[in-house]
């Protein structure tokens, strides 16, 4: 995360908010950057992939 996306952010708010909610915004922010490079560089499962994992591991 950079500096101009933290003011970015800070512009968006309203003159008075919380601190938790700058938070949150900050923090949905970052891990949204992080899928996109998971994404980028291939970390990532097909529905398949996951269904597979998940009847594997718990079935009925």
């Amino acid at each position: 995360m950079t500096k101009t996306q933290v003011i970015e952010t800070l512009d968006q708010l309203p003159e008075e908010f919380n601190l938790e909610e700058l938070l949150d915004k900050l923090i949905l922010i970052d891990k949204i950057q992080e899928a996109e490079k998971d994404i980028a560089e291939g970390r990532v499962y097909t529905l398949n992939e996951v269904r597979t994992f998940f009847m594997d591991k718990w079935p009925k």
